[in-house]
């Protein structure tokens, strides 16, 4: 079979005439590199190429004007905007949000040759019936909206005449410019013109062709199926029937280039599969299988991505024996990593307050993988500067801060984090920081880098040049703004040989292009037809009026472009989203529907494909106690047991292994809002500062009531020297200061309350207690060790007493069976207040002691005792930790300090 360009190609060879001296007009570059190749082979010798040009390169030379750039559009139109009307103008900040819009529209009138005047007219009065009040007197807000659409036609005129002055304009500008010169240019050309698969036209292309049709020599093919054109319902065929209805051409000349290959039996594949990535897995899938079957059949296939974001996971997915591939769409610029670090590089700025850079935006960057090849050129450790981030505990980092980081990191640090002056200046040292990531680059001859790097520098030069030129941005915002717009807009192309190997391509590209084998990749709503998306601010009722299109054209279009694929392709695959995501495309596309319930079409396989999904397995872990670990396990136990040790491993093995063991622990990081373990070591350390005057002697209740006037000096203090440089001055963390002085204040009113009628005497604080054990199954000595918050006798009692600032309930400090002590994580708090008076009887032997816990948090239940009870209704609670529950603790602790070391029992992982 032939392709369209082959058909074309031979039908004038058969009307004997003459290639090389026509000229030929194609929808895109693309196309006609590949009619130049199908000219060169049917020559069959070397002839002088004929001119041929895409329809924007044709109407450009014809209109005698060069393209601006999107830069500079975007530029002169605030410039008119500006010069136009007297009233109240909005920064050019504010501006970027509605200037693509405005341009847009301006080039649809343009290049559908729209009377401006009226269009702006009927524009201006249909803004002026939707004002939303209905007051006479307007306030000066509602009078400079009005006044701007009244003011639109003037700013078109100003807009368009500046443009001209320059021998520049906007497409629209350069399309409307061509219609006119056609006299001048039909004059001087008389060679004849073939115009080669078009399908929607503007109006001014639309002219510019059927005035150059006038002359017979001229020819034009279009590329459609009879199949379509004669079905007067169907989108696909649209444009075309239009044209022959409306083109005084085709009143006396046929329609040529259309074919009957639709229908022609075929192999359709319709594959739903879950999520984007799926998609493309599923498209390498394929690939590999046209490979095994037949490598040749490459050669005649193509990928095209409906969504062109699937560029980069689709490349990670072609088999790697696959060796030629030809990408004819350009990779995006914004999805770069390099693009999203210039922005961070803004937004860090931007989010700079009075008190310095956040911390999470500030260790952003300097974690970001580019901040940290700029930190390896110098061999310096991005890790040393987290870690002091997190040491100091910085929430804000002043440009104080900043010069405290070590003295041979500041040169690479001032390339990031400068003092902001103005855009100019910012985009300077953007520059000077491209210049020197381009010598990194460059010595790891990283091209792809260096490619997106070129970009960036060429977008932020132009931007340099029309900060120069037009002096309106003054804001790091209004930068950033213009800068994501422009990176959205801009790609990297890729070079290779477009008749060689696997063709991948956007759905654009692929026009007049025809293949064995289609896999069309993201076929939903939203993507394939776009939807009603209407990114204009004419209205939908005036657009029809004047004949620009809308939602329903540009679904024309889709359609058209979709069936236009299929039509001589004998193998195509539809893949779809199967989840519906309101920014990746909906449900599948009404085009497969069409496709579905095509009575002609009995070629179509539907299914769903899913992703194998790897059998997690929910065993609980288990680690064996090797050597190693038992050498380790030795060490530990000679260092010590501490209770919260034991308790974790009563609460989980594996824990114990990775914390206790290991030591891997949290990672270290700046506690943005004061953590509950940072309230639990100030509220103990100001405790002990606060009762250290009372050591060895009984507690005098007026001393204590003077005492409290020092507590918020003493929480003060204790903070520095805990938060470190932590703020605790405003928010979240000065409710958590308060939080403490009322906790302390509450602790020592309830003892003042205490001792009107008892007595207290404080014989040790935060007291640290060290015992040597020998376990008599394996005859190992073990360490146990603590540190006891606070021991006092009162009213001849000995008490141990343990501060909780968490929640601590009554009944899990009361025992009924011995073993949930070992065997729940419940009873933690009991278990570990009977360590410490196991180790305190070790080393002050006394007859017997009570132990218990003050909560906090619940200061009401005042002292929690530990009881011991011998049933669950048992009423009679006793408190007493003698010799007797020492002995019965004894034995637990002993079994369970043997099960940690014994050799043959594993660490088993617990359900928490």
């Amino acid at each position: 079979m032939l392709s369209f360009l082959e058909e074309v190609i031979e039908e004038l060879y058969n009307e004997k005439v003459e290639i090389e001296k026509c000229i030929y007009v194609l929808p895109s570059k693309r196309a006609g590199t590949f009619l130049k190749k199908i000219l060169s082979r049917k020559a069959g010798k070397t002839i002088i190429s004929p001119e041929i040009y895409s329809i924007e390169r044709f109407i450009e030379k014809i209109a005698g004007l060069t393209y601006a750039s999107q830069t500079q559009q975007l530029f002169e139109l605030y410039k008119a905007y500006l010069h136009v009307g007297t009233y109240e103008k909005e920064a050019f900040e504010s501006y970027l949000n509605w200037g693509q819009t405005l341009l847009q529209d301006i080039n649809e009138i343009d290049r559908y040759l729209i009377d401006p005047k009226k269009l702006f007219s009927g524009l201006s009065a249909i803004q002026n019936l939707n004002h939303w009040s209905l007051r006479e007197d307007k306030t000066s807000l509602m009078k400079n909206y009005l006044h701007f659409w009244n003011q639109l036609h003037d700013i078109y005129q100003t807009f368009n005449s500046n443009l001209l002055e320059r021998q520049l304009g906007h497409q629209g500008l350069v399309y409307r410019k061509a219609s006119e010169m056609m006299p001048n240019y039909l004059q001087k050309e008389g060679r004849a013109h073939v115009f080669i698969g078009f399908n929607a036209l503007n109006t001014a292309e639309s002219n510019i062709i059927q005035e150059i049709l006038t002359d017979p020599k001229s020819k034009i093919f279009w590329d459609l199926d009879d199949y379509f054109l004669k079905d007067k319902l169907h989108d696909a065929g649209l444009f075309l029937r239009k044209h022959i209805t409306n083109w005084k051409y085709f009143r006396s000349n046929p329609v040529r280039g259309t074919s009957n290959y639709y229908t022609q039996l075929k192999s359709i594949h319709i594959i739903g599969t879950p999520k984007n990535i799926a998609q493309t897995k599923y498209v390498g899938k394929i690939l590999h299988e046209l490979e095994n079957e037949n490598p040749k059949h490459l050669q005649k296939t193509a990928v095209v991505l409906g969504d062109e974001s699937l560029l980069n996971p689709l490349l990670n997915s072609i088999p790697g024996t696959i060796n030629s591939v030809n990408i004819t769409m350009g990779q995006k610029l914004e999805l770069s990593g390099l693009s999203s670090y210039f922005l961070n590089l803004i937004d860090l700025h931007l989010t700079k307050s009075n008190k310095g850079w956040f911390y999470k935006d500030f260790r952003a960057l300097l974690n970001n993988p580019f901040t940290v090849i700029l930190f390896q050129e110098d061999t310096l450790e991005v890790g040393e500067l987290t870690s002091l981030l997190n040491e100091k505990n910085w929430i804000y980092i002043s440009d104080k801060e900043l010069l405290k980081f070590p003295d041979y990191s500041q040169p690479t640090l001032g390339k990031l984090f400068f003092k902001y002056e103005s855009p100019l200046l910012f985009v300077e040292q953007c520059s000077s920081l491209i210049l020197h990531l381009k010598l990194i680059f460059e010595k790891k001859e990283d091209y792809l880098a260096l490619e997106q790097l070129f970009k960036i520098h060429t977008i932020l030069n132009q931007i340099k040049e029309l900060m120069v030129e037009y002096k309106y941005m003054n804001s790091l915002k209004s930068l950033k703004n213009l800068f994501r717009q422009l990176i959205s807009s801009e790609t990297l192309d890729f070079q290779g040989d477009p008749m060689d190997g696997l063709q991948i391509m956007g759905m654009l590209e692929s026009r007049n292009l025809d293949f064995e084998t289609v896999i069309l990749t993201s076929v939903n709503e939203g993507i394939l037809p776009s939807g009603k998306s209407n990114n204009s601010f004419i209205p939908f009722d005036l657009k029809n009026e004047f004949g620009l299109p809308t939602f329903k054209e540009k679904d024309a279009v889709y359609t058209y472009h979709f069936y236009r694929l299929l039509q001589r392709a004998k193998n195509i695959y539809l893949i779809y989203n199967t989840e519906p995501d309101v920014l990746e495309g909906g449900e599948k596309s009404r085009l497969i529907t069409q496709l579905l319930t095509d009575e002609n079409r009995t070629d179509i396989t539907e299914k769903i494909a899913t992703p194998k999904i790897q059998e997690l397995d929910n065993r609980p872990k288990t680690i064996h106690k090797s050597q190693k670990l038992i050498d380790l396990l030795d060490q530990y136990a000679s260092k010590g047991f501490s209770p919260s040790s034991l308790s974790n491993y009563i609460r989980n093995p594996i824990d114990f292994y990775k914390q206790n063991l290991l030591g891997i622990n949290e990672t270290e990081d700046v506690e943005e809002n004061i953590a509950a373990n940072t309230m639990g070591t100030v509220i103990h350390d100001t405790l002990e500062e606060l009762y250290i005057p009372f050591l060895n002697k009984e507690i005098e209740r007026e001393q204590l009531i003077q005492s409290k006037e020092s507590i918020k000096a003493i929480v003060h203090k204790n903070f520095q020297k805990t938060y470190l440089d932590g703020a605790y001055v405003s928010g979240k963390n000065l409710i958590a200061y308060n939080v403490v002085v009322r906790y302390i204040e509450n602790f020592l009113n309830n003892e003042i309350e205490e001792l009107k009628t008892h007595s207290t005497k404080i014989i040790g604080l935060e007291k640290k207690l060290n015992i040597e054990i020998v376990l008599p199954n394996s005859n190992k000595p073990v360490i146990l060790k603590g540190k006891l918050d606070r021991i006092d006798i009162c009213d001849g009692v000995t008490r141990i007493i343990d501060y909780k600032t968490g929640k601590v309930e009554k009944r899990h400090l009361e025992i009924i069976d011995w073993q949930n002590l070992t065997e729940s994580y419940d009873y933690s708090k009991a278990f570990q207040l009977l360590c410490y008076s196991y180790m305190f009887l070790n080393q002050m032997p006394t007859e017997a002691i009570n132990a218990g816990i003050f909560s906090i948090k619940n200061l009401k239940e005042g002292l929690m005792l530990f009881y011991k009870k011998t049933s669950p209704r048992d009423t009679k609670k006793n408190p007493v930790i003698d010799r007797e529950v020492m002995l019965e603790f004894e034995k637990l602790l002993y079994g369970l300090m043997e099960e940690i070391l014994n050799p043959t029992i594993p660490f088993l992982e617990k359900e928490i």
